[in-house]
């Protein structure tokens, strides 16, 4: 697959439109890298990391964010099961849906152990940046 002038400025707005902060794209020899400099953050301010799971209310429940921008996907095709469903056991490294950005699938993983206990996007739907995906029931 290569990309075109206009594949790269789609990137390049989504990017300035969303609060990814790095980027890095390797497709048949071409090779991307976009790294924000500045973000818009409150003065003493925190930017939230996506990719670490947030304690929710509740005590044991921590949530799975979105790590990027694009389209949610619970499987890895259409028609098939989804990768994890309501009450299934996760690792760390488990794998919990996909997410398209240009047409590339990026495969999301949990990043803590504990029992799937919500499916917080739905199937299909654009998701931003931090927003929740699933609510894990963390191991005692």
């Amino acid at each position: 697959m290569d990309l075109s002038e206009e594949d790269v400025r789609e990137i390049l707005r989504i990017i300035d439109q969303s609060e990814v902060e790095e980027l890095r794209i390797e497709v048949s020899g071409f090779s991307l890298h976009v790294r924000k400099t500045a973000t818009n953050t409150p003065a003493g301010g925190e930017r939230e990391d996506a990719r670490s799971p947030a304690a929710a209310p509740g005590g044991g429940t921590q949530i799975v964010k979105a790590p990027m921008l694009g389209t949610f996907y619970r499987s890895e095709a259409p028609g098939e099961p989804p990768l994890v469903a309501v009450g299934d056991h996760l690792e760390p490294d488990s794998v919990v849906c996909l997410i398209e950005v240009m047409k590339l699938m990026n495969h999301v993983q949990a990043g803590v152990s504990g029992t799937v206990a919500d499916v917080l996007a739905e199937d299909g739907a654009l998701v931003e940046f931090g927003q929740p995906l699933f609510a894990v029931t963390a191991d005692a």
